[in-house]
């Protein structure tokens, strides 16, 4: 059986929306699968993979589900079945793409499912709250979320249309996503406009060695979703040399780590060289959007949207007690580089976040907490970050431990 889009909405209120995707789709050239998750009334319509299939992939089983009197449970225990459903069915190879549609409702329930469906496999989501702040649904995957516009309820000459051009979407998606001819090991390398300078460096060196690299802007997603990759085996290794998310994660800034970065390495034999890069910052918004505490700290503004307030010693010395214990529980071989003579472009001698004192209260506080092993390295390098020998060093370094791969 040909791969095929999968088509998923709540049957028992938006069968006829969804029986409009699948015929578009088909048109398109591709193969919808209606795939019904209600847990109201009865399908209007034909579903091809009806409710009670999905909530069998519920651990409590699918009459618990359908058991619920409250919505708001039903919809909960819903949305772990379907999770599971997906996943199944990408594992078994027969998914070429997902496409759902909702309001708030529907929205809760499908976007964890396509949160954890593989990177780069098509997925559309028409939704009401697609014009809003989308991090909660998105998260650090790769989903196309689409304004509805109008609420999806029943077809309309502004629906049909939306509908319409999602349901296009998401059979070209599936029926041209390009696949790689190449075989290359993959890296996974976080960089920052003040660490751009190295990890252009770096990434030239690595993929002249053969290896594919991918850059992660480290803005809080970022990280996260290098790592989430990684995870799932789409990175082999990392250079995880821009590490200011932890920053913003420990002083409230708008980039954050969040409180999991970093476990990754306890949980995976993922080998890693590791830096300093951008603790000399936390991130804010735009001057007038600085929290009032900070406001008479040192600002610098680095464009009209992003202000940096200098880090002080007291508060390098937290990041260092924030990260040391998690890479000191790494399970492969991990690599700390120190930077002495500054960890950003603008935390260098006579530009504005250059502050020596700053610097070696993080630096002397990394090296206490640290704990070396055969499999756990730190090395001071007497160089700024964005110097051509870190970047040799980098290297060097990133070369030594993935030699196994």
């Amino acid at each position: 059986m040909a791969k095929a889009v999968y088509v998923l909405g709540t049957m028992d209120t938006k069968g006829a929306e969804l029986a409009y995707i699948g015929d578009c789709i088909r048109a398109a050239g591709a193969v919808p699968v209606l795939v019904d998750v209600g847990t109201g009334g009865p399908a209007l319509g034909s579903p091809q993979v009806t409710r009670e299939t999905v909530a069998s992939y519920y651990p409590g089983g699918a009459e618990a589900i359908l058991a619920y009197k409250d919505r708001g449970q039903a919809v909960t225990a819903m949305s772990e079945a379907l999770r599971s459903f997906l996943l199944h069915e990408s594992e078994a190879g027969k998914i070429a793409g997902v496409i759902g549609i909702g309001g708030t409702g529907g929205t809760a329930m499908i976007s964890p499912a396509f949160r954890a469906l593989p990177i780069g496999l098509p997925k559309v989501l028409v939704s009401t709250v697609a014009s809003g702040n989308t991090t909660p649904y998105v998260g650090t995957s790769d989903f196309t979320m689409i304004n509805s516009v109008v609420d999806v309820a029943g077809l309309n000459r502004v629906s049909r249309q939306v509908l319409g051009n999602a349901a296009h979407a998401i059979a070209g998606m599936a029926i041209n996503t390009p696949r790689s001819a190449e075989d290359k090991p993959t890296a996974g390398l976080t960089m920052f406009g003040v660490t751009t300078p190295c990890v252009n460096q770096v990434r030239e060196v690595l993929e002249n060695s053969g290896w594919d690299c991918l850059v992660f802007h480290a803005t809080g997603m970022g990280g996260q979703a290098m790592e989430k990759l990684a995870g799932s085996g789409l990175i082999q290794a990392l250079l995880d040399l821009t590490t200011t998310e932890v920053a913003d994660e420990v002083v409230g800034g708008v980039f954050r780590a969040g409180p999991r970065r970093f476990d990754l390495l306890a949980e995976r034999e993922i080998p890693a060289v590791l830096s300093l890069g951008a603790l000399d910052m936390v991130n804010f918004g735009a001057k007038e959007t600085v929290p009032k505490p900070f406001r008479n700290r040192k600002l610098h503004v680095h464009n009209s949207q992003v202000t940096l307030m200098r880090t002080t010693p007291e508060e390098n010395r937290a990041f260092a007690r924030w990260m040391a214990p998690k890479l000191n529980r790494s399970r492969a071989e991990v690599v700390l580089l120190i930077p002495e003579k500054g960890v950003s472009l603008i935390d260098a001698p006579g530009q504005p976040f250059y502050d020596p004192e700053a610097d070696a209260a993080l630096f002397e506080e990394v090296e206490k907490l640290f704990e070396p092993s055969a499999k756990r390295r730190l090395i001071r390098l007497p160089c700024n970050i964005n110097d051509p020998e870190f970047a040799r060093a980098a290297v060097e370094q990133f070369k030594i431990i993935t030699a196994h791969l």
